[in-house]
C-alpha cells in the first residue's frame, strides 16, 4: 500500500462521520500510582500492576518476512487491575544495522483508531529512514479496542453503509431526526457489541499501556514517534510518565487544551484552508472541473454541486449512489495529501457528469471500507476514544443550531456539516473520564512537535500551542500542505527528526523547512 494513502487512512479524523480527533484525557484512578515497587526495565509502578510488568513476551513469525509478533497483556482497568486483563497485539521488526542498537522506537499512525500495526507492517517498519531501522527495533501496539487489540465493534456493514450516506446538512426536522437517530444507533451497538472494552478506550489507558510495553521491551526510556492522534497519545505518555519519557517526536500535533466545541471548529477551519490551496491549484489548470476564474469561484461550485447531490443522488456503478454525505467525505479524505488531488479532480470532474464512482472510491477509502463492503474498526474506535477522552461538543441539535454560523465562517463549503457532525458524543452511553488541559510534562527530555502550515485535520496552530505547553518542546515547522510533514518529501523535516531520533539532538528552536 502507498505509504501517503496509509497516513491518510490511519492518521485521519472521521470528519463527516461526526467522530473528530479529540482532545486530552485525565482521569485520577488511571493516572495514580501506588505502592510504588522496581520492575522490568528500571519502571516504578505499583505492586498491583507488578505481573503485567513481569510477563514474557513470546515471539513468533506473523506472516509478513522480517517482522515478529506478540501478544501483551493489561489491566482492563486500572483502578482494579487484578479483576479483568485486555490482550493488546505487537509487532517489531529488529534493528538491522550497522551501528550500535539504541533501542525500540515505537509508532503510530493516529487515528484514534488506526492500527499501528499495521502501520508498522506496510509503512514504517520498511519505508523509515535505513539509518533510523539499523539502530532501532521498530515497535508497533495497536491500542486497545483497535485493529487486533479486541477491537470496539459497533455496527454491520450494511448498517454502516447507511450510517456513511445519511443527510449530514439537514433542513428540515425530519432530516434532524435522522441525523440524531443514526447517532443513537450507532452508540446503542457500541455498547451492544463491545460493552466490555467500551468504559476502558480511553488515551490515558493507551498511554499507561505503553509504558507496560516500554518495560517489557527491556528499555528504561519510551522513544516514539506518534502522528495526527498520535501526537496526543504521546504527549500524554509524556505527561504521566516524564522521567521515563525518551526521544518523542508529534507530527501533526493537537491541543489538548482545547474543549470538544472549539476543538471541533478549528479542524473545520483546517479543512477550509487546504481545500483553498487545493483550489488555487486547480482553478489554474484547463481541466480544472470547479472552473478557472477564481478560488471563491471554485468554493461556490462546489458548494453548489453538494446542494445538487442533497436533492437528488447520482449512480456509482454499484448499489450504493453518491449523495452528499458520501460525497463531501470523498473530498475531505483527498485533502490530508496533495499528492491525491490529481485523482480528486478527476473524480469530480467525472461526479460533474453524473459518474460518482470516483468520489465514492476516495470516501471508502476513508472510512476503510474494503471491495467486499466490510469496514475496518477505524471509526468504531476513534468514536469510542474521543468520546470519553472530551465532554461532547454540543447537548443537542439546539446547540448545533446556535453554533452554525461561527461554524460556516470558519468553512463556508464545510462548515455546516462539520458542525452536525459533532453532535455524536452527545448521545455517547458513557460520560467522558477526560477533560481538556494544558501538558507541560515537567522533567522529560526535549519533545520534538511537528505542524504544518497546511495541514487540515491538525492545524498548524494547535502545533505551536503544544510545543508551548510541553516545558521541553521544541517546534519544528513544514511550510506547506497535507497532514504531517515526516517522511512526505522534505528533506530538511527528515534531516531534522532523524538527527534526533539518532543523536538525540534536537532542532533549533523556530526552525522551518520547505
Amino acid at each position: 500500500m502507498d505509504s501517503r494513502r496509509l497516513l491518510r487512512s490511519s492518521a485521519i479524523a472521521a470528519v463527516t462521520a461526526g467522530l473528530l480527533v479529540s482532545g486530552c484525557s485525565s482521569s485520577s484512578s488511571s493516572t495514580t500510582a501506588t505502592a510504588s515497587t522496581t520492575s522490568a526495565g528500571g519502571a516504578q509502578t505499583s505492586a498491583a500492576l507488578r505481573t503485567y510488568y513481569q510477563q514474557k513476551l513470546s515471539w513468533r513469525a506473523c506472516g509478513v518476512p522480517g517482522f515478529e509478533c506478540s501478544t501483551m497483556k493489561a489491566p482492563l482497568d486500572y483502578a482494579k487491575p487484578a479483576s479483568a486483563s485486555v490482550n493488546l497485539a505487537v509487532a517489531r521488526k529488529k534493528a538491522t544495522g550497522p551501528g550500535k542498537r539504541i533501542g525500540s522506537l515505537l509508532v503510530n499512525p493516529g487515528g484514534p483508531g488506526g492500527t499501528a500495526v499495521g502501520y508498522l507492517q506496510q509503512y514504517a517498519g520498511l519505508g523509515y529512514p535505513a539509518p533510523v531501522r539499523a539502530r532501532y527495533d521498530m515497535v508497533a501496539v495497536d491500542p486497545r479496542g483497535v485493529a487486533r487489540s479486541e477491537p470496539v465493534e459497533c455496527l454491520t456493514s450494511q448498517e454502516m453503509d447507511a450510517f456513511t450516506q445519511v443527510d449530514q446538512t439537514p433542513d428540515d426536522a425530519a432530516e434532524k431526526t435522522a441525523l440524531e437517530n443514526s447517532f443513537k444507533n450507532f452508540a446503542a451497538g457500541c455498547e451492544k457489541h463491545s460493552g466490555r472494552i467500551l468504559p476502558h478506550v480511553s488515551t490515558v489507558e493507551a498511554a499507561r499501556d505503553m509504558d507496560i510495553l516500554r518495560a517489557l521491551l527491556g528499555d528504561e526510556k519510551l522513544h516514539y514517534v506518534g502522528a495526527s492522534y498520535g501526537t496526543f497519545l504521546g504527549a500524554t505518555y509524556a505527561e504521566l510518565f516524564p522521567d521515563r519519557t525518551g526521544r518523542l517526536v508529534l507530527d501533526g500535533a493537537m491541543d489538548p487544551s482545547l474543549p470538544a466545541l472549539e476543538m471541533n471548529r478549528d479542524q473545520t477551519a483546517g479543512f477550509e484552508t487546504a481545500f483553498q490551496s487545493f483550489a488555487a491549484d486547480c482553478v489554474q489548470r484547463k481541466e480544472c472541473p470547479l472552473g478557472t476564474k477564481s478560488v471563491a469561484d471554485a468554493s461556490t461550485r462546489l458548494k453548489a454541486f453538494f446542494a445538487e447531490l442533497d436533492a437528488k443522488p447520482i449512480e456509482t456503478g454499484e448499489s450504493r449512489t453518491l449523495g452528499e454525505a458520501l460525497a463531501t467525505t470523498g473530498v475531505i479524505a483527498a485533502m490530508y495529501d496533495e499528492t491525491t488531488w490529481p485523482e480528486l479532480r478527476t473524480s469530480l470532474s467525472r461526479a460533474l457528469h453524473g459518474d460518482g464512482g470516483g468520489l465514492l472510491t476516495l470516501a471508502d477509502s476513508y472510512y476503510e471500507r474494503d471491495a467486499d463492503g466490510k469496514y475496518a474498526n477505524l471509526m468504531y474506535a476513534n468514536a469510542a476514544v474521543n468520546c470519553l477522552d472530551l465532554p461532547p461538543a454540543f447537548s443537542g441539535p439546539d446547540a448545533v443550531a446556535a453554533a452554525l454560523p461561527s461554524f460556516r465562517k470558519a468553512s463556508p463549503v464545510f462548515g455546516e456539516g462539520f458542525a452536525w457532525a459533532a453532535l455524536n458524543c452527545a448521545y455517547w452511553p458513557l460520560k467522558a473520564t477526560g477533560a481538556p488541559h494544558r501538558i507541560e510534562a515537567k522533567g522529560a527530555a526535549p519533545i520534538v512537535v511537528v505542524g504544518t502550515t497546511r495541514d487540515p485535520a491538525t492545524p498548524y496552530k494547535w502545533a505551536q500551542s503544544l510545543a508551548s505547553q510541553l516545558s521541553s518542546g521544541r517546534l519544528l515547522t513544514y511550510e506547506g500542505d497535507g497532514h504531517t510533514a515526516y517522511g512526505r518529501g522534505s528533506d530538511c523535516i527528515d534531516t531534522a527528526i532523524n538527527t534526533y531520533l539518532l543523536e538525540g539532538t534536537p532542532p533549533p528552536t523556530g526552525k522551518k523547512c520547505t
